[in-house]
C-alpha cells in the first residue's frame, strides 16, 4: 500500500505520482466507515457518467432548438468549443474526486475547501446538486415519456397525446427505475454495462440509417449555414445561445464522482471515468450530429416541426424506418434516468449522513439485504414526481420547475473547483493535473460563469408566459429556500462534512 501523496510532488508528472490508498484507508481517513458495496470497476464507473450524459437523448431534446439558434454552423462547431471547454471543468473535477473519493462528491469537497464558512458552501453545494439532480432526473424521464407518446401517436394515429398521459407514462418511468435501484448495485452496474453499448450501438444503427439510406444529402458546406429564428434580431446573441444545445447536453458527470464508495480503485477510476465519458460523447456525439445534419432535407420545415429530429428522420428515412429509430431513442433516454437516479439517491445517502437533510437518519440507512440505500432511492423517485406533477396542468410550469436541472448543476460544478483554484494547499489525489491544475480550474470556472449566464438568458422572442425562461427564478427559489433553512436553523447543527472518527475507529464501524 501506497502513501498520501505528497504536496512537493505534484508538481511532477503524472506518472511519477505514487499509487492510490487502498480503497477502505482513503475514505477511513476522510472519517467513513464503508457501508456500501465496491462493485463499480473502471468500465462500471465510466458507464454511469457516459450514460447520464447520453448524447442520443441530449441531441433528440435540443436539435430543434439548435436549428433555431445558430442552425449548422453553431451545431457542429459549437458542440466541438463546448466539448473541449467541458473536458476543462471534467479535468478539473477529476482532479476534486481523486482526492476526495466519496459519495458526497461536489458538496463535501467544497466543505474540505473552503478556507472558511466551510458549513454554508458545503451546504449550498449540495442543495444546488440535488435539485439539479432531482430535475435531471424528472426532465430526462418526461422527455422519454414525450418521444414514447410521439411513437404511440404514429404507430396508432387515434391517439390523442395529452399533458396527462406524458405525467401517467413519466410516473410509470420513475417507478421501473425506482425498483432497478432499489436492488443489487451489481443489477445497476449491469444495466448501466448494456447502456453503453445501446447507445454506442444505437449510435452507429442511427448513423448509418442517415448516411446510407436517404437518396439525397446536403453538401459539405451546409456544415457552414447559419440560421437564426430565435426571434432576436441580433445574429451573435442567436449564436451564444445555440452553444447551450451542447452544455444541456453535457451534466451528470459527476455521476462518476458520486459513484466513488461503489468503484474499485476510486482515487484513480473515478476521475478517470469523468474525463473518458465526456471524450466519448463529445467523439459520438459530433458524428451523430453532423449525420442529422447533413440529412436534413426541407430546414424550414423541418426547424418548425413539433418534434424536429423526429422530423429529420421520417423525411430522410421514411415513417417505418424512423418508428425503429425512434425506439433507440427511447431507450438512450430511459437509461439516462436510471443512470441519473443512480447518482441522485448517492448525493441524497451521502447529504444526510452529514445531518444536511430532514429525516437524515433515514435517507442515509442501508438495506442489509441489497446493500444500497433504498429509502434513498424512493425519495429521489418521489421528489422527481413531485417536480413532474405540474406538467398535468401547464407544460409551461413544469419547464419552470426542472429548468432549475442545468443551472443548479452548473453551479455545483463550478463551487468546488471554485474554491480549489483560491487554495495554496491542496494536496492532489494520485490522479491530478500538477502544475497546470490551476489553469485547467481556472478555465473551468471561466466557462461555468458564462454557460450559467446563457443559461438563464432569454431564449426566444417575442417574451410571454410560453417562451420566458424560468432558470433564474426556479435557481431563486431554490436560493431563497437554502438561505433562509441556513440562517434559521441549519447554520447551528450543520459544520460540512463530519468525521465518524479516527481511521481506525471508523474501521469498526464498516458493515461489509
Amino acid at each position: 500500500m501506497s502513501e498520501p501523496v505528497n504536496p512537493a510532488r505534484s508538481r511532477t508528472r503524472r506518472h511519477a505520482t505514487p499509487l492510490p490508498l487502498d480503497d477502505d484507508a482513503t475514505l477511513h481517513a476522510m472519517g467513513y466507515p464503508r457501508k456500501l458495496t465496491r462493485r463499480f470497476q473502471a468500465f462500471d464507473n465510466f458507464a454511469i457518467s457516459f450514460t447520464i450524459i447520453n448524447i442520443i437523448s441530449g441531441i433528440f431534446s435540443s436539435f430543434g432548438f439548435g436549428m433555431k439558434a445558430g442552425g449548422p454552423r453553431i451545431l457542429v462547431f459549437g458542440w466541438i468549443g463546448v466539448s473541449v471547454m467541458v473536458l476543462f471543468v471534467g479535468a478539473a473535477m477529476g482532479e476534486i474526486a481523486s482526492a476526495y473519493p466519496t459519495s458526497g462528491a461536489l458538496y463535501f469537497s467544497a466543505g474540505k475547501l473552503a478556507k472558511r464558512h466551510r458549513g454554508a458552501w458545503s451546504w449550498y453545494t449540495g442543495w444546488l446538486n440535488f435539485a439539479g439532480q432531482v430535475g435531471g432526473t424528472a426532465a430526462t424521464d418526461y422527455a422519454a415519456a414525450t418521444f414514447i407518446q410521439a411513437f404511440i401517436a404514429l404507430q396508432w394515429p387515434s391517439y390523442q397525446v395529452t399533458p396527462q398521459h406524458t405525467v401517467a407514462i413519466t410516473a410509470a418511468i420513475l417507478l421501473v427505475q425506482a425498483l432497478a435501484n432499489t436492488y443489487t448495485v451489481q443489477l445497476v452496474a449491469v444495466l448501466n454495462r448494456i447502456s453503453v453499448w445501446w447507445l454506442l450501438i444505437g449510435m452507429v444503427v442511427l448513423v448509418t440509417a442517415l448516411v446510407v439510406l436517404p437518396a439525397h444529402h446536403q453538401p459539405p458546406s451546409f456544415a457552414t449555414h447559419f440560421a437564426n429564428d430565435t426571434g432576436f434580431t441580433n445574429g451573435f446573441y442567436g449564436a451564444m445561445l445555440g452553444l447551450l444545445v451542447t452544455s444541456w447536453t453535457f451534466t451528470g458527470f459527476d455521476g462518476s464522482f458520486h459513484m466513488s464508495e461503489e468503484t474499485v480503485r476510486a482515487t484513480v477510476n473515478a476521475p478517470k471515468g469523468i474525463m473518458r465519458a465526456i471524450a466519448c460523447s463529445a467523439l459520438t456525439g459530433l458524428i451523430l450530429m453532423l449525420a442529422l445534419i447533413y440529412a436534413i432535407r426541407d430546414y424550414t420545415a423541418e426547424a418548425g416541426a413539433s418534434a424536429p429530429p423526429v422530423q429529420v428522420l421520417i423525411d430522410a428515412l421514411g415513417t417505418g424506418t424512423a418508428k425503429v429509430l425512434m425506439l433507440i431513442v427511447i431507450g438512450a433516454m430511459l437509461f439516462c434516468g436510471l443512470a441519473n437516479m443512480t447518482s441522485n439517491t448517492r448525493q441524497i445517502f451521502a447529504f444526510s449522513r452529514d445531518g444536511a437533510m430532514p429525516g437524515s437518519r433515514w435517507w442515509h440507512s442501508v438495506s442489509p439485504r441489497t446493500r444500497t440505500p433504498v429509502k434513498a432511492v424512493w425519495l429521489a423517485a418521489a421528489c422527481s414526481l413531485v417536480l413532474v406533477a405540474p406538467g398535468w396542468w401547464s407544460d409551461t410550469a413544469f419547464t419552470a420547475v426542472v429548468s432549475i436541472n442545468v443551472v443548479g448543476l452548473f453551479l455545483a460544478y463550478g463551487v468546488p473547483i471554485f474554491l480549489r483554484l483560491r487554495l495554496d494547499s491542496f494536496q492532489p489525489g494520485p490522479w491530478n493535473l500538477g502544475r497546470h491544475g490551476k489553469l485547467v480550474a481556472a478555465v473551468a470556472v471561466t466557462w461555468i460563469v458564462i454557460s450559467n449566464v446563457l443559461f438563464m438568458l432569454p431564449q426566444s422572442a417575442p417574451i410571454s408566459a410560453k417562451t420566458f425562461n424560468y432558470a433564474p427564478i426556479a435557481l431563486a427559489v431554490v436560493l431563497l429556500i437554502a438561505t433562509a433553512w441556513w440562517f434559521t436553523t441549519a447554520r447551528r447543527r450543520f459544520q460540512g462534512p463530519v468525521s465518524y472518527g479516527s481511521p481506525d475507529e471508523v474501521a469498526a464501524m464498516d458493515l461489509i
